[in-house]
C-alpha cells in the first residue's frame, strides 16, 4: 500500500511475480459467498419490512374509513334527534307551564359535539 497525496492509502495490483496463493484465492470467494449471502439476507428483510408497512398502512386507511363513515352517520343522528327535540320542546307539557319556565341558554348541540 503507498499513501496517496490526499493522505488516503491506495492499493497497488500485485506484481506478475507476486502471484496469489490459492489459500488466498479461496479466502475471497469464501468472503465473497458470505457477503453475497449476508446481502441477500438484508434486501430480504428489507422487503419483508417494506411489506409490513405497507399491511398496516392498508389496515390503518381501512379503519379511517369506518370511522368517517360512523361520524358521518353519527352525525346525522345528532341533527335529527336535535330537530326532533326542538319539535318536542314547542309543545311539550312540561315546558308550556308557566311554573316551570325557567330560561336557560343551551349551547347549540350539533356545534359543539362536530370534530374540528
Amino acid at each position: 500500500m503507498v499513501p496517496a497525496a490526499s493522505g488516503s492509502v491506495t492499493r497497488l495490483l500485485p506484481a506478475p511475480e507476486e502471484e496469489e496463493s490459492p489459500e488466498d484465492d479461496d479466502r475471497k470467494v469464501r468472503r465473497r459467498e458470505k457477503n453475497r449471502v449476508a446481502a441477500q439476507r438484508s434486501r430480504k428483510k428489507q422487503t419483508q419490512k417494506a411489506d409490513k408497512l405497507h399491511e398496516e398502512y392498508e389496515c390503518l386507511e381501512q379503519e379511517n374509513t369506518v370511522l368517517r363513515r360512523e361520524i358521518g352517520k353519527l352525525t346525522e343522528e345528532l341533527k335529527h334527534l336535535s330537530e326532533a327535540l326542538k319539535e318536542h320542546e314547542k309543545m311539550c307539557p312540561l315546558l308550556l307551564c308557566p311554573m316551570n319556565f325557567v330560561p336557560v341558554p343551551r349551547p347549540d348541540p350539533i356545534a359543539s359535539c362536530l370534530p374540528r
